[in-house]
């Protein structure tokens, strides 16, 4: 089997952590980059080299592209893992690594681009036959388009950035005359993230369940899907809670899910590690939202679902190999929860919290997982995302997951900032998640409620 010697890892913090274990395993060399306020970030003291990139602005470090190659070409790597953030789908980055010949572990620039750029990925899937929600076929030319095509698909419609993610540049708009300023936000947010101002417009169906699929392709044409997972526990648009199986799917909606992913990676043979999104709404209809070319932060719960180390997947991938195993050798079992821990205070509109963690206890014990880049004495910086680990729990039934969580939710302790530990037992522990009746809109029903 082929294998790459040293790997440049472009991030930071938990996934940053989780990339050097899996190098450490495989026996390959890693180098780790650091923002100048990430000096004490547990990742670069585990690497097996360090070197500082920039100040701790974002758009000068982690995002400085011209900085990474240098120090890759320098030290002589011959691969960059991205993560997921920053510029893990950036296809500029992913074109220039071609120029210097070094390997970016994802897909290909032009797999990115088509699937980045939800306009164009949205028109592929309905080739491809994968259900889309309504919507407009092509980016809106501009708010008299919108208009007409709201008027066309009928209200509630959502506006879209095309090249969007996170939340960020979207609006859902349920009357004409709110239409016009909605636009105006989302072109704006649209052009202040990700520098492309260009929207769509869809049909928004309300209180959706969101399931993703996890897939992979290589460059020989073999494609497989690893399961799914259930997001739908989210706060505006950011998801908080996920877990596989989705209770909400029976064994043949489950099925038609797979086939709709698989036609996505083999349709455009994409290669690396992938994520086809769907809602599914209150009839069980599901529909394509976006594919994310990446490894995504909720990747433990399937890795502990089909006990298979996915970064060790990507790396073999993109070292050339062929995926080593068939679609009937990947065998789920159990049920799996994970919950994003933020540094963030729920009693005050979720604002985050840095400053010094004084004291961490991490939980374990059998099926109890916590992927992290904390320590006590480390100081969270406010430059960056709030979320500080993911505690993940497996057991054989979703009951039996969610007492292994609230376990494990008791033992975690992190003392000197304000997290999210107690609002994710509320979570785990409301009746409609126990009942599996949540959507993503019950988060914003039930903080209203307060």
């Amino acid at each position: 089997m082929k294998t790459l010697n040293k790997i440049l890892i472009a991030n930071r913090g938990d996934i940053a952590v989780r990339i050097i274990r899996t190098c450490r395993e495989m026996g390959i060399k890693t180098v780790a980059i650091y923002s100048d306020v990430d000096r004490d970030c547990i990742h670069r003291f585990l690497a097996d080299e360090s070197i500082c990139i920039g100040p701790g602005n974002i758009a000068k470090s982690y995002n400085n592209i011209g900085n990474i190659l240098y120090i890759a070409e320098k030290l002589e790597c011959d691969a960059i893992h991205p993560g997921f953030g920053f510029l893990s789908e950036n296809p500029e980055f992913v074109r220039r690594c071609k120029e210097k010949n070094i390997i970016f572990i994802g897909p290909s620039e032009e797999q990115m681009v088509l699937m980045g750029d939800k306009s164009k990925a949205r028109r592929t899937m309905q080739k491809l036959g994968v259900p889309v929600v309504p919507g407009s076929k092509a980016v809106l030319k501009d708010k008299e388009e919108a208009k007409k095509m709201a008027e066309e698909i009928g209200y509630p419609v959502m506006i879209k950035a095309s090249a969007g993610g996170g939340g960020r540049g979207m609006r859902i708009v349920h009357q004409p005359e709110d239409l016009e300023k909605s636009f105006e936000i989302a072109k704006s947010e649209a052009i202040s993230y990700f520098k492309n101002g260009d929207l769509y417009m869809e049909k928004f169906i309300q209180n959706p369940r969101h399931i993703e699929v996890q897939v992979f392709g290589d460059k020989f044409g073999n494609a497989i899907h690893l399961g799914e997972r259930d997001c739908s526990m989210q706060r505006r648009n950011q998801k908080m809670i996920e877990e596989s199986p989705s209770c909400y799917l029976n064994d043949e909606e489950r099925k038609g899910l797979y086939e709709s992913a698989l036609k996505a990676v083999k349709g455009t043979n994409y290669e690396g590690a992938g994520t086809v999104e769907f809602i599914v709404d209150k009839d069980k209809n599901f529909y394509f939202i976006e594919m994310n070319t990446r490894i995504q932060v909720e990747h433990p719960v399937t890795e502990m679902t089909v006990d298979k180390d996915l970064i060790k997947l990507q790396i073999q991938i993109a070292a050339g190999n062929p995926i080593p195993f068939k679609q009937e050798d990947v065998l789920m079992r159990g049920h799996v929860i994970e919950c994003r821990i933020n540094a963030e205070n729920p009693e005050s509109g979720f604002t985050p919290c840095p400053g010094e963690i004084e004291e961490i206890n991490i939980p374990g014990g059998f099926g109890v997982r916590f992927d992290t880049f904390v320590y006590a004495g480390y100081s969270i910086p406010p430059l960056y995302d709030s979320m500080i680990g993911k505690l993940i729990c497996k057991a054989d039934t979703k009951e039996e997951c969610v007492a292994k969580m609230n376990g494990a939710l008791d033992e975690l302790i992190i003392d000197g900032i304000k997290t999210n530990i107690e609002f994710q037992r509320e979570l785990i522990n409301s009746d409609e998640f126990l009942n599996d009746t949540h959507d993503t809109g019950f988060i914003e029903r039930k903080l209203n409620e307060r």
